[in-house]
């Protein structure tokens, strides 16, 4: 359940598996209830057995052996090994083998279960690290611990493993030789080593990390994206891009982000759970979340579009302008400095500096709407819930309690007053 771009480990694993198949089983033990209720979040329909005593890998699919049958394929991954792609599952399933180990080729192979090969590259058997001899130590072909095979094979061979090894547990690698002697044939697919590794504590947890930044900026490259500095970008999710787009550094991508056709992302913005339309621009420093941006936009710099925000085609959000559950029309602006927050502002309104949509009154919040072609001036308090009129101008420094009809003047402040040389007096 630890984090990784975004998602839990066991979530990144159960999102590949998706993609192939929707019968996933779960083997949970440690902390069960909690891995349980996440699951759930997660897919509901993920079903899941609990291994009461944890004693080994066999031990653990054995847990869940009345699931299997016997005319389908089983692929066993591991919760805590997150990077495994699709492409990689899916040589798995282009084996014509029964049984096909997915193994890798390493300079070090120190706590590996080395593989064991005849002449023909089949596996004959694996031996783990405890108990492999001097020469059985120096192999370099190990195995990652995922396999598909037929299920047919893997019932009755699961009782067929013992425990009678240096750690006392039911090795499912135990599974290659018991099968080998009876003349199955078990091929390897090697896997490149990035795509297998686990994370036992935060060191590794930020290796993996690392890992997957750059996995990610290579998927953006592939969909025709450029990014001015692949090792400056950070995609906690899924982002889909039409052609053409341009992302700066120090960009985070999170949840769901979608980009049209020719988007600029400048540096040091935030995309979380995003759509943004074509041609639109992302100015330095912005901020936008749970939010919805047309075509031919302008948002930024230092912009931050909150959750429920609509901005329209041929839009402009200016720097430190803050918007939330507010609709913003097709040519709208609000250029500078301004909190939009439970509003509706019409097509080709303008909202001057420092305005405001006062939408709390300390125990509930109210609406504003603003209709089409309105002018709001420089310093406005607009108090919820309140309606000013299509083509309506409200003067610099007001504060609106009331309806302002259509083509309207509203002006809602205090009368100048002038005293001459008051301050030569107050001296």
């Amino acid at each position: 359940m630890q984090p990784l771009g975004g998602m839990s480990l066991i979530e990144h694993v159960i999102s590949t598996a998706q993609e192939i198949s929707k019968k996933i089983t779960v083997v949970i033990g440690h902390q069960k209830n909690l891995l349980k209720e996440h699951l759930a979040e997660i897919d509901p329909i993920i079903e899941t057995v609990n291994q009461e005593n944890q004693l080994g890998t066999a031990h653990a699919v054995k847990t869940a052996s009345h699931l299997i049958q016997d005319d389908e394929k089983v692929l066993i991954l591991y919760g805590d090994v997150p990077l495994i792609s699709n492409k990689t599952i899916q040589s798995l399933l282009d084996s014509e083998n029964n049984c096909t180990l997915l193994s890798m080729i390493l300079s070090d192979p120190t706590g590996y279960g080395r593989i064991v090969s005849n002449e023909e590259n089949l596996a004959l058997k694996i031996i783990e690290q405890k108990d492999a001899s001097e020469d059985e130590r120096k192999i370099k072909e190990v195995f990652t611990g995922i396999l598909l095979i037929d299920g047919s094979l893997l019932r009755p061979a699961l009782e067929e493993i013992n425990n009678q090894n240096a750690a006392n547990e039911y090795y499912l690698t135990d599974l290659v030789e018991i099968l080998s002697s009876k003349g199955v044939k078990i091929n390897c697919i090697q896997a490149n080593p990035t795509e297998v590794l686990g994370a036992n504590n935060k060191h590794e947890l930020q290796e993996l990390e690392s890992i997957l930044r750059k996995m990610s900026a290579e998927k953006l490259l592939d969909q025709g994206v450029t990014l001015l500095d692949k090792t400056r970008i950070d995609v906690r999710g899924k982002v889909t891009a039409g052609k053409d787009c341009t992302i700066d550094v120090n960009v985070i991508l999170e949840g769901d982000v979608n980009l049209g056709d020719n988007v600029s992302i400048k540096s040091n913005v935030v995309l979380q759970d995003v759509s943004i339309g074509d041609n639109s621009i992302i100015e330095p420093f912005s901020h936008l979340s749970f939010a919805k941006v047309g075509s031919n936009c302008n948002i930024g710099p230092y912009a931050r579009l909150r959750e429920g925000s609509e901005i329209g085609d041929n839009a402009k959000i200016g720097n430190f302008v803050e918007t939330k559950k507010t609709k913003l029309g097709d040519g709208a602006k609000a250029n500078h400095l301004a909190y939009l927050g439970d509003a509706n502002i019409g097509d080709k309104t303008n909202v001057g500096a420092g305005t405001i949509t006062c939408n709390y009154d300390g125990t509930n919040k109210h609406k504003t709407t603003i209709g089409e072609e309105s002018f709001i001036g420089t310093n406005s308090s607009l108090v919820a819930p309140v309606n000013i009129g299509k083509g309506a101008y409200v003067g610099a420094g007001s504060v609106i309690t009331k309806d302002v009809p259509d083509e309207a003047l509203a002006v809602g402040r205090g009368k100048q007053v002038i005293k001459e040389d008051w301050a030569k007096n107050k001296k």
